[in-house]
């Protein structure tokens, strides 16, 4: 049972480890957003799933507090990025960019 957990911890580290490197490597903004969402979202799944296993092992009777904080995970993530997405999706509006070339939007 508890190499299961560590699997899942490990493999949920690993996840979110990479969404970090996708946050660092990209250029930008919109190509950032995506990496850290999934490694996120994933990842924190995986690592809470691995700590209830490993915790109701160790204890000898059901672990669900994890449930709370993947509930408010898989609710708040999403919408903050979607948040952050539309501001600046407005901010590049106001500026006259294009959001998907990233350059000046030409009139005409």
């Amino acid at each position: 049972m508890t190499y299961l957990a560590g699997a899942l911890i490990l493999s949920g580290a690993l996840l979110a480890f990479a969404g970090s490197l996708g946050l660092l490597r990209l250029k930008t903004f919109y190509e950032r957003i995506h990496p850290p969402t999934m490694g996120t979202t994933l990842g924190t799944g995986l690592i809470l799933i691995g700590s209830m296993l490993y915790f109701s092992a160790l204890e000898s009777r059901p672990v669900l507090h994890e449930i709370l904080i993947g509930v408010f995970m898989t609710l708040s993530t999403p919408v903050t990025y979607m948040l952050l997405v539309r501001a600046a999706l407005h901010r590049d509006s106001a500026e006259g960019r294009d959001p998907l070339r990233s350059q000046p939007a030409k009139d005409g």
